[in-house]
């Protein structure tokens, strides 16, 4: 089950999807962190940031996902290395950062302050570029090649190459290819596809916003789908670019559909909110699903489906 994402060597290619296991070792009571590849945790920013308020979350059960506007709350990175890192490296577990931020010096900031979690620590920090970019009328950073060359150029100045950057993208575009190319060009080491899709629900009796922040993002197995067709097109544009693929996995198969497709590993996000073990039953699944097929590698697996179109 070994794989790679670029420099890094992970013991099998199942992760947990940032903000979904929260900042540190919550998942510890349901599930060995360790036999995970690693723990993506919540994104950080240079300061501490409250969020959206509430509501933060809605149910679309018959979609077969969720809407969420929590709004990348977090406790700031000076205070998450202090107080969460500790208790998440006990458990034994590959840990990889997350940061965001709303201006290109707050990826510099943020990303210099992960640096200083010393050697080991972490294995790679994932750049969240789905956020407004507030020097830039409110644009998102990953929703154009000025946008993503900035931010991600910024994050690994502050890294410092300490440790390798993964840019997390939004699908929320027209050319994604070219957006990951960017941020490849822009020194991210991997790309992470895909953010959440962008959503909104209403009450039509009142004509309310069903979420505190108004529009939110769309999570879950409804976006699988669009998950696998950006990863497949990634790959194929990108064939020597290491990719996460996440996305509404919540099996084996759904997993064993993104390496076919061309990712080198895979985050579990929603699925975790219903079952805390979800992470290791998609694992276990994985692994039962490769020995059904003969599947010896996870290599022979990854990006099969170009073989054979």
């Amino acid at each position: 089950m070994r794989t790679r994402v670029g420099s890094v060597a992970l013991a099998n290619p199942v992760m947990t999807a940032s903000g979904t296991a929260g900042h540190g070792a919550e998942l510890a009571a349901y599930l060995e962190l360790a036999d995970l590849g690693a723990v993506v945790v919540k994104s950080l920013s240079a300061e501490p940031w409250a969020g959206n308020r509430a509501p933060r979350l809605v149910p679309l059960l018959a979609a077969g996902g969720m809407l969420n506007s929590v709004g990348l709350q977090n406790p700031g990175v000076d205070e998450w290395l202090s107080t969460e890192l500790p208790g998440l490296a006990r458990t034994g577990a590959t840990v990889v950062a997350s940061i965001w931020g709303f201006t290109v010096d707050q990826y510099r900031r943020a990303a210099a302050t992960i640096a200083r979690a010393g050697p080991g620590a972490i294995v790679a920090v994932e750049a969240n570029i789905s956020c407004p970019n507030i020097e830039d009328r409110q644009q998102m950073f990953a929703h154009s090649v000025e946008g993503v060359q900035e931010a991600i150029s910024a994050a690994v100045d502050g890294l410092g190459g300490t440790v390798p950057l993964w840019a997390k993208l939004s699908p929320n575009v027209t050319d994604l290819p070219a957006l990951a190319a960017a941020a490849s060009d822009a020194g991210a080491e991997a790309v992470t596809l895909i953010n959440t899709v962008m959503g909104m629900a209403i009450d039509p009796a009142t004509g309310a916003f069903r979420l505190g922040g108004g529009g939110g993002g769309l999570s879950g197995p409804a976006i699988h789908p669009v998950a696998v067709r950006a990863v497949f097109e990634c790959r194929a544009a990108l064939p020597d670019t290491p990719i996460i693929g996440v996305g509404g996995v919540s099996s084996g198969v759904d997993a064993a559909e993104l390496l076919a497709a061309g990712a080198d590993a895979v985050q579990v996000g929603t699925a975790t909110f219903a079952d805390p073990r979800a992470p290791a039953r998609v694992l276990a699944e994985l692994a039962g699903w490769c020995r059904s097929q003969r599947i010896s590698t996870i290599d022979e697996l990854k990006g099969r489906a170009h073989v054979r179109h």
